[in-house]
């Protein structure tokens, strides 16, 4: 088994075993003129091309933690280090699919003319369908509106830690709910676009 292959099984298995994949699909967008797939899985068939990885970010080695980078942040930077790395090893790809961790993968559809390009399945966090810097296929109304920082982890290991996008969504989450909780009204999901705002919203039936 080469590696492509290896990190490809290992991100499935991540996906499969501690999420699970909410019904309703996402429209993802493009960042940096590249499609991007946050905590969601593409429905096109697609395969490996390469591993991207980000290490901390220097700001928040210099400032102590004090710097704590957004979830937009996090990402412009996985697709700046794929477009990066594809020009160094001359290969092509079509998008990058981020898991959540510190880590991603570059990809090539394997039919470009597929009826489900830009199409993704989303986790669930806390039981709640979670949309991150990607758009809900169907219809929403919003409930609630939860803004501010996230914790930062990195602010309490002197920077060597920064949080992953997964923990800055969980955080997110977890305001969210606590917002709609405290509102008494239900909500399906949560929707994330960039900075330090995210809304929970109820589908339309």
């Amino acid at each position: 088994m080469n590696v492509k292959q290896k990190f490809a099984g290992l991100f499935c298995a991540f996906l499969s075993v501690t999420s699970v994949l909410a019904q309703n699909p996402a429209r993802v967008e493009k960042i940096q003129g590249v499609e991007t797939y946050i905590m969601c899985e593409p429905l096109q068939a697609y395969e490996t091309v390469f591993e991207v990885a980000t290490g901390a970010k220097a700001a928040s080695l210099l400032t102590g933690g004090v710097v704590n980078e957004g979830v937009s942040d996090k990402v412009s930077q996985f697709v700046r280090r794929a477009t990066k790395d594809a020009k160094s090893k001359n290969q092509e790809f079509d998008a990058v699919v981020i898991s959540g961790s510190k880590t991603a993968i570059a990809i090539k559809y394997k039919d470009n003319a597929s009826r489900d390009k830009g199409l993704a399945k989303v986790r669930k966090i806390d039981g709640l369908a979670v949309y991150v810097m990607n758009e809900p296929v169907k219809d929403y109304k919003t409930v609630v509106d939860a803004s501010g920082g996230v914790k930062a982890k990195s602010y309490f290991t002197s920077g060597l830690v920064n949080n992953s996008i997964e923990e800055d969504m969980e955080q997110f989450v977890r305001r969210v709910k606590k917002e709609a909780e405290e509102a008494k009204k239900p909500i399906d999901a949560v929707v994330y676009s960039s900075g330090k705002r995210a809304i929970g919203v109820k589908f339309n039936e």
